[in-house]
């Protein structure tokens, strides 16, 4: 009977493997962070950081469109907030952070048909 009892006791701990095994569990959680970290966070950082850019270095005349879809030409900046000319007399504020980017679209004329 305490022959069954003791190797039940070998059976269940490893007496010099604790160490190794707590490593091996950590390898893949550093393995998956360093994999996060170069596919998520470092490329939106640098897309954050050329949009703040962006926004920094914003004069009258530039075409944006705003994060809610409006297209317009700045025609006046304070520190927190554009005025953009978004049609022909129609001008609206926004802040400086619910500017998405260049106004590719709007740069370029319409064309209107005249019958």
């Amino acid at each position: 009977m305490g022959f069954l009892l003791t190797g039940f006791a070998y059976a269940m701990g490893g007496k010099g493997d604790g160490g190794a095994s707590g490593m091996t569990g950590l390898i893949p959680l550093l393995l998956m962070f360093v994999i996060f970290y170069f596919l998520l966070i470092r490329p939106q950082q640098k897309q954050a950081k050329k949009r703040e850019e962006f926004i920094k270095n914003l004069k009258i005349g530039d075409r944006v469109v705003t994060s809610g879809g409006l297209h317009g030409e700045v025609k006046g900046m304070t520190e927190t907030t554009l005025t953009l000319e978004i049609a022909d007399k129609v001008r609206v504020k926004v802040t400086r952070s619910a500017i998405g980017g260049s106004s590719q679209e709007a740069a370029a004329p319409t064309e209107t048909k005249s019958s």
